[in-house]
């Protein structure tokens, strides 16, 4: 779903490498059914599904990164009867002209982020689209969880439809309605071209990935397939009972991310630059419009497949949790490359190094080549690492660095908080000794997490920047080994309090306000009569954040829990759900 245009030259990374027909996925052992979503009910499952509400500008990429047109919101969903098949309930995402700020157009998105993930297996979805003609958009896809950016936490599209004319011709242009493609996207170093910065590589770039049927696809149910294990995908269309093949030949799992789980998500976009509608006089395909989702099954696949629910990010044991080190004794361990991964952020002022490490094989080590430009790298976790049992430890780490170096140590977690602890040149800093040697420091886990870092989440597990105010006015080289996170202690702390200084008050007869008053930053997560969850970052005056919930009535059900920082432990604390009923 998350479309761009690639650079001719990764035409070759999937057709150079295409498996055999006798691989597995060919011949697959379909076994037991291990999840499903039938969409019977009486709305949509919040246990499993979130609503979107917003066009994107809400996580600073409006038009979600595709120029879309549309604004998504809860209103556009329903569990529905499908008036072409009686007898039938479905997922309803509704496509309409309604004017939203600046959006002329509203639709429908669901995913199951943080609540229902896949690894591998055969997964089923039985769908049925609209008129797509010019600026419909349906997609059936997932997302890795890592929280690591887009395209390095990786993509599979199942289906999509509404291609430009431009995508169509490759396929003697069909009409939009019988042409249906999939598409998987990775991170590849081979991708990283001008005009590519993301270094994004499609398996659909200049590769046969459709299936183009003899009537349209609209309006009556298609059942999409894609066969996942650990070293093969397939995808398929079954039309009619007959099913096709999308490529020619099964792609390879030729990437890290494709191993990992992945999330669900559904829904019917309006424009785009995957459709021939970039501005909304260009749509023309006939509104309202309506995309029916039968119901999604997971199947295991020659002995493979899992579905996990929930928050799968849990505490670290407490001990020694190893961020990069070679020797030391720990818990548990990051491995670059294939758990974490080691950015370095600045390649204009630095490059590889040559320092050798301090222990074992490996260091990090770089070297800075353009005095007066800044410098900086880190490593991230590939999932987000809950380290609360290491709020009273320490995180050590040794580094090889000029004495006359000023630089700093941060970490973030995934609500985009960071903190930054500065090692000023010359001076002993937590136990630092700058004498341009091997040394090592320990920081204090609750300094080095600041006002604002949750550690129950995680994901820049260490981060070394120069200091803007004292750049480096020569060149040199430094390096960074053996990162310990150590709690100094097995027996884990108390776990944060249940609940804290929050409140729901109906300020009138449609709306609810929700507060804090903690004095830092605070998160607000809500559903409406077990509608889809939303998560609202609120608005801080003074030591108060609030959050006004309008378009409520009399007995709508509204439950919610908060994250907010607690200013007096200097952590992050999840409150318990709660419900209230509106007067």
């Amino acid at each position: 779903m998350n479309w761009k245009p690639f650079h001719a030259a990764l035409a070759g990374l999937v057709l150079a490498c295409a498996i055999p027909a006798a691989a597995s996925v060919t011949n697959p052992t379909i076994g037991a059914l291990i999840w499903s979503e039938e969409f019977n009910g009486t709305g949509l499952d919040a246990s499993r599904w979130t609503a979107t509400d917003g066009n994107g500008c809400q996580i600073n990429l409006c038009g979600y990164g595709n120029a879309e047109l549309e604004y998504y919101s809860p209103n556009n969903l329903s569990i529905a009867d499908v008036p072409f098949e009686p007898g039938t309930r479905a997922l309803a995402i509704k496509a309409m002209r309604q004017v939203i700020g600046s959006n002329q157009f509203t639709s429908g998105k669901v995913d199951s982020k943080n609540k229902v993930q896949v690894q591998y297996g055969m997964i089923e979805i039985r769908m049925a689209t609209p008129n797509v003609a010019t600026g419909l958009w349906p997609a059936a896809w997932m997302l890795g969880v890592s929280p690591q950016t887009w395209p390095r936490n990786g993509e599979i599209d199942i289906m999509e439809m509404g291609q430009s004319s431009a995508a169509r011709a490759a396929a003697g242009s069909p009409p939009p309605n019988n042409f249906v493609g999939s598409n998987v996207i990775t991170y590849q170093q081979a991708a990283c071209v001008p005009g590519n910065e993301s270094c994004a590589a499609s398996t659909a770039w200049q590769t046969k990935n459709w299936y183009i049927s003899g009537s349209p696809l609209t309006n009556r149910f298609v059942k999409y397939r894609l066969y996942w294990t650990d070293t093969e995908m397939r995808f398929t269309t079954v039309d009619n009972g007959v099913e096709y093949n999308m490529y020619n030949a099964p792609l390879p799992v030729n990437s890290d991310s494709l191993k990992a789980p992945f999330y669900l998500l559904l829904n019917l976009a309006v424009g785009g630059n995957f459709t021939d509608a970039t501005s909304p006089s260009q749509v023309t395909a006939p509104l309202p419009a309506t995309m029916y989702v039968d119901y999604i099954r997971v199947y295991q696949l020659d002995g493979k497949g899992t579905v996990k629910l929930g928050n799968q990010t849990v505490p670290e044991v407490a001990g020694k949790f190893g961020v990069f080190t070679d020797n030391t004794l720990v818990n548990s361990k990051l491995v670059a490359g294939t758990t974490s991964d080691i950015f370095l952020w600045n390649s204009a002022s630095s490059g590889a190094g040559n320092t050798p490490p301090y222990e074992g094989s490996n260091a990090i080590a770089w070297a800075y080549t353009a005095p007066g430009q800044w410098f900086g790298g880190g490593v991230q976790a590939r999932q987000a690492r809950d380290l609360t049992n290491y709020r009273n430890g320490t995180m050590k780490f040794r580094i090889k660095i000029p004495a006359n170096v000023s630089f700093n140590i941060g970490i973030g977690d995934t609500y985009t908080n960071q903190n930054w602890i500065n090692f000023p040149a010359n001076t002993t800093t937590y136990g630092l000794v700058r004498n341009g040697d091997w040394a090592q420091a320990s920081i204090p886990v609750s300094t080095l997490i600041g006002p604002k870092v949750a550690l129950q989440s995680i994901f820049d597990v260490f981060m070394i920047s120069s200091d803007a105010n004292r750049l480096p006015g020569s060149t040199f080289q430094f390096a960074i080994d053996d990162i310990v996170w150590d709690s100094g202690t097995t027996t884990p702390p108390p776990p944060p309090p249940p609940s804290g200084p929050t409140s729901i008050t109906q300020t009138n007869a449609t709306t609810v306000q929700f507060a804090t008053t903690t004095g830092s930053w605070a998160d607000v997560h809500y559903t409406v009569n077990g509608g889809g969850q939303q998560n609202v970052r609120m608005t801080l005056s003074g030591t108060t954040n609030t959050y006004n919930l309008g378009g409520l009535k009399a007995g709508d059900v509204v439950r919610y829990s908060f994250t907010y920082w607690d200013t007096s432990k200097n952590y992050a604390v999840d409150t318990a759900w709660s419900s209230y009923t509106m007067k």
